[in-house]
């Protein structure tokens, strides 16, 4: 309006807008803003027009209006319309997108770049957007340019440099500044030859002025430089899909990184675009629709695109296409710019040929990430050449390097990667490169368990493949932060070994692995892998590590108080070392037995299977863990029978073996049972001494569940003694403990700290 005031349906006009945006009903935001519903009715359909400055700061803190959205309302509230951009500016913005949601914390950081005098500012400041592929890089730059056109009177300037598209052909800076300088009013016959003097020109004229410039998908910084203004009173957004490291260093650019949609963003992505009530009605559908889209804007919206234009179709129908195709197959289409596949391949075909490759054989990797020497060992690289190819894809985004030295991407660019390692690599270079990762994991994993279990007797293996060098594992501790970091990576690995075919693998990968998910308190993953080293084993017909994965089987199950099915997997374990007359396997298998039983409170029988069990070591003259380890069970099992004195004389001997063969883990729970059996004969002073050598030597090994036991029998013996704070601290400790493991003792710890328990000798699960 020429009086510079707002029509008066523009306020309410506005309100609205934001209010959808926002999923709420007018009764939702007039009880977030605390505000009358009937406020909220009369400011939307034009009754109020001039609502109170108080209500006006509840409905900005309501709808959580950035800051440039606020001035529009405060302006719009008091009657007033922005000042009139001079005549002739240049507004180039592409249009905004009606669907955009998301993004807070980005939207806040740009508008952090809004200076409130650029007048006084020295340099042009440049906002550096990056992200893989189809995130939503120019859907986010455009909606915040429009968003801050209003701070940018003189001008919007805009550019798709089209740096990653199809054609291979990126735009020449100097096309870019002809455009922008004719667009500014320079007849086309005035605009200079070469593209320093257009810089120089472009410079000049945007001097002094507030224009903000949108650089679109640029290919490096050496195509942006030339368009960047002189003065301090611009601003410059740039989108890439590299993070343009030479822009940010050189030319003091602000990085802004873009990664998928939070899971709540996603849906409300697809609730813009399809309606609440649609969305609302199916959601699980459309939490899987989310999760197969990887939360990756561009597929949601294709998704969300078909689904609008088959309003009766139900959400369900849409996630089961994306789940029974490839996921890329229900994404593509026949606009490049809405394919993923096409969209994947601009960037994958920006790398050099060898980064190309790994990327390729990445999508083969079975595990969630992958270390710099896994990637190595699956392409048959030097770790100095890996390490510089997977710095090359990170550029590129076509994986993101989520801590340092380990790399990752989406599944739908995983599917891509896999998509193109079968058109461009034979099965035979897919399949040698499969069994090259499997070789890293195994022989790195079998170096790391030697460390935590250096007794353990160790299956055969057959050398790694040419061009794997397994990581070195120097010490325990070093085993310890491998396992930890890579655990997942290995049950992911033994998975897919069953699934390719090297039964064996898997069931040595599962061995490999078991004694760190024991001791860290992993025995779901523990009941899980055994399950594949069982399916491995069978298929080999190898009686042996059917055997071992039986009785591994029934330790996970015992640990979880699944005592039925850990006496079934421990009975068959027996009967298969019977059948191929292994004695030291059937000797385990007592113990094992004998603390079964002892969980169910059958303590006679529980010495039944210990003495088998030493009965046959001694027999075997056997002087390693297995024979320490009957002795201990021998002299726990004597103690739940009462007799203390045999506890004492079978683990004086038990520890001296240990010690001997360097058995930590075993010694410890020695010490522990010698604890038990001071503790009731009354000598408070060594059961305390042998229960704190038990809690230091499983701490060393990182062993969480037996450390918490030991820590209950010590706090047990402290109540006994008058100490109820000393024992209440070390039920504390272990409470913690077994709660993070999700552990069924925790329950009786806790009723200790209640006081609801009598707390004589604790013969708490071993």
């Amino acid at each position: 309006m020429s009086d510079g005031r707002l029509a008066p349906g523009d306020l309410g006009a506005l309100v609205r807008e934001w209010r959808t945006r926002a999923l709420l009903t007018q009764e939702e935001l007039a009880d977030r803003a605390g505000l009358n519903v009937r406020t909220i009715r009369r400011l939307e359909n034009g009754a109020l027009r001039r609502p109170r400055s108080t209500s006006v700061r509840l409905l900005i803190e309501a709808l959580a209006l950035d800051r440039a959205e606020a001035d529009l309302l405060t302006t719009a509230a008091a009657g007033r319309a922005p000042r009139e951009p001079p005549s002739g500016a240049p507004r180039q913005l592409p249009a905004a997108l009606a669907g955009f949601t998301g993004r807070d914390t980005q939207l806040r950081r740009l508008d952090g770049f809004l200076r409130a005098d650029p007048d006084e500012a020295d340099a042009t400041a440049v906002v550096a957007i990056a992200g893989p592929a189809g995130v939503g890089k120019t859907s986010l730059a455009v909606h915040w340019a429009h968003r801050a056109a209003r701070h940018f009177p003189d001008g919007q300037l805009y550019v798709d440099l089209r740096g990653f598209d199809p054609s291979g052909t990126a735009v020449h800076p100097s096309e870019a500044l002809r455009g922008f300088l004719t667009a500014d009013g320079v007849p086309p016959e005035r605009v200079p030859a070469g593209t320093e003097a257009q810089s120089a020109l472009y410079r000049s004229r945007l001097a002094g002025r507030r224009v903000l410039v949108l650089l679109d998908n640029a290919r490096d910084a050496d195509q942006v430089r030339p368009l960047l203004p002189g003065g301090g009173t611009c601003l410059v957004l740039v989108t890439s899909r590299t993070p343009l490291s030479g822009l940010i260093a050189h030319d003091g650019a602000h990085p802004v990184l873009l990664d998928v949609l939070t899971p709540t963003e996603a849906q409300h992505l697809l609730a813009r675009r399809l309606g609440p009530r649609r969305v609302a009605a199916e959601p699980e559908a459309v939490a899987e629709i989310v999760a197969r889209c990887a939360r990756l804007p561009l597929a949601l919206a294709v998704v969300a695109a078909r689904a609008a234009i088959r309003p009766g179709f139900p959400l369900a129908g849409f996630a089961a296409e994306l789940r029974e195709s490839s996921g890329l197959d229900a994404l593509s289409g026949h606009d490049a710019r809405a394919d993923l596949r096409s969209v994947f391949s601009w960037s994958t075909n920006a790398v050099s040929p060898a980064a190309a490759r790994l990327f390729r054989l990445l999508g083969t990797h079975p595990g969630p990430d992958t270390s710099t020497a896994a990637a190595a060992a699956l392409a048959a690289l030097p770790l100095a050449e890996a390490r510089a190819l997977l710095a090359e894809l990170a550029d590129a985004y076509l994986v993101v390097e989520h801590a340092p030295g380990r790399y990752t991407c989406h599944d739908l660019l995983r599917g891509h990667a896999t998509e193109l390692a079968r058109i461009h690599d034979t099965e035979q270079d897919r399949r040698s490169a499969t069994l090259r990762v499997l070789d890293h994991y195994l022989h790195t994993g079998r170096a790391a368990a030697a460390l935590f279990n250096p007794q353990r007797t160790e299956p055969a293996l057959a050398p790694p493949q040419p061009g794997v060098s397994p990581e070195p594992v120097p010490d325990y501790a070093a085993a310890l932060a491998w396992f930890t970091t890579e655990h997942r990576a290995l049950l992911a690995a033994a998975d897919h070994a069953v699934r390719t075919g090297h039964h064996r693998h898997a069931a040595h990968l599962a061995w490999a692995v078991s004694g760190f998910l024991d001791r860290r308190g992993h025995w779901e993953d523990w009941i899980r892998c055994q399950g594949t080293a069982l399916t491995a084993s069978r298929h080999l017909g190898d009686r042996a590590l059917e055997a071992d994965a039986h009785r591994n089987l029934g330790r996970a199950n015992a640990r979880l108080g699944r005592e039925d099915e850990a006496y079934e997997h421990y009975h068959q374990a027996l009967e298969l070392y019977r059948r191929i007359d292994d004695l030291g396997g059937q000797a385990r298998t007592h113990t094992n037995l004998a603390l079964l039983l002892e969980q169910t409170q059958n303590h006679a029988e529980a010495l039944s299977h210990a003495l088998q069990s030493l009965s046959i070591h001694r027999g075997l003259n056997d002087d390693g863990v297995g024979h320490a380890n009957a002795l201990n069970t021998v002299g726990w099992c004597y103690a739940l029978v009462g007799d203390y004195r045999q506890t004492l004389v079978h683990c004086q001997e038990a520890i001296v073996l240990h010690r001997t063969i360097n058995d930590r883990d075993g010694e410890a729970a020695t010490w522990d049972t010698l604890g038990y059996a001071h503790h009731h004969l009354g000598n408070h002073r060594q059961a305390t001494t042998c229960y704190q050598a038990a809690i230091r030597l499983y701490r060393e090994l990182g062993d969480r569940y037996y450390e918490s036991l030991s820590l209950i029998h010590l706090g047990d013996l402290h109540n006994g003694a008058g100490a109820p704070t000393t024992a209440r601290e070390n039920w504390q400790r272990a409470m913690h403990i077994l709660t993070d493991l999700n552990h069924p003792a925790a329950t009786d710890v806790q009723a200790r700290l209640q006081g609801a328990v009598e707390t004589t000798p604790s013969t708490t699960t071993r």
